[in-house]
C-alpha cells in the first residue's frame, strides 16, 4: 500500500516531473493539487503520469459546486487514470452521491479503474476560530466527523481529515473507510500554514490509511532520500 503522498505544488511540470520521479522511486505517490492543475491540465497530469508510471496519483481537486457541475467535472478526471479524487463534504449528499455516479460510470466506459473518491472534512489550515468566523458550530472535530459521517452515507471511499480527528473518526465510522491525513510534518519541522498537524508515526499509530506530506520532501536537497527516510520511520 502506498503510504505518502507527496505533495508536489508547483507551476512548473517539469520540475514537477522530476519531483515525482524522484519520490516514486522512494515509494510515495504524488498528490497533485489546485495550483499545478490550474497552470498545466490534464496535459500535466498526464505528464507525472508519463514521467513515473507506476506511481499512484491523488488529484487533490476538492471539488464544491452543484451537483451536475461536479459529476461533469469528475468524468474529466475518470478519463486521466487517477488513484484519488476528492471534493468537499460540505457540498452535501447530492453532489457527492452525483459525483460518485458519474466516477463509476465513466471508469465503465473507458475500461479503467474508478478513481477512490474522498470528501475533506475541515482543512487543516482552518482552526476553532477560523470555523467560527464562517459560521460553524461547534469545534473543529466535532465537524469533521459530522462531515465523516454524511461522507459514508453517501458511499464515498473515505475522507481528507487532520492527524487529530483519526481516532474520533475511526471510532465513529469502524476500520473500512479510507483516512487521507495531510497536516503531516517529521518532528522538528516548519509546521508552515498548517494549524493541526501531526508526524508521520503518529498518524499511522492513530489509524491513517495515507499521509499527505509536501515541503519537508520537496523542499529537502535530496527528495528520494528524504521520503526514503521517512518512510524508514512507519
Amino acid at each position: 500500500m502506498t503510504k505518502i503522498y507527496c505533495a508536489i505544488d508547483t507551476p512548473d511540470v517539469a520540475r514537477a516531473s522530476e519531483l515525482a520521479r524522484q519520490v516514486s522511486s522512494a515509494g510515495c505517490g504524488v498528490k497533485l493539487g489546485l495550483e499545478f492543475f490550474s497552470n498545466n491540465g490534464p496535459a500535466g497530469v498526464a505528464a507525472i503520469s508519463k514521467a513515473c508510471p507506476d506511481a499512484k496519483i491523488f488529484l487533490d481537486m476538492k471539488y464544491h459546486d452543484i451537483p451536475n457541475t461536479v459529476a461533469g467535472a469528475l468524468r474529466g478526471a475518470a478519463r486521466l487514470g487517477v488513484a484519488y479524487v476528492n471534493c468537499h463534504a460540505a457540498g452535501g449528499m447530492e453532489m457527492m452521491k452525483m459525483g460518485l455516479d458519474a466516477l463509476a460510470d465513466e471508469s465503465s466506459k473507458l475500461g479503467l479503474p474508478a478513481p477512490q473518491f474522498l470528501a475533506v472534512t475541515v482543512l487543516t489550515s482552518i482552526d476553532a476560530t477560523a470555523l467560527t468566523s464562517v459560521g460553524q458550530i461547534g469545534t473543529p472535530p466535532e465537524q469533521v466527523v459530522r462531515l465523516a459521517t454524511l461522507t459514508k452515507d453517501s458511499g464515498l471511499a473515505g475522507i481528507v481529515c487532520s492527524g487529530q480527528e483519526i481516532q474520533l473518526v475511526r471510532g465513529a465510522l469502524g476500520k473500512d473507510f479510507v483516512l487521507m491525513v495531510p497536516g503531516i510534518r517529521p518532528a522538528g519541522a516548519d509546521v508552515g500554514d498548517q494549524k493541526r498537524v501531526m508526524t508521520p508515526r503518529e498518524a499511522l499509530d492513530a489509524g491513517a490509511t495515507h499521509l499527505v506530506i509536501g515541503r519537508p520532501i520537496t523542499g529537502a536537497k535530496d527528495p528520494a532520500q528524504a521520503a526514503a527516510d521517512i518512510l524508514a520511520t512507519l
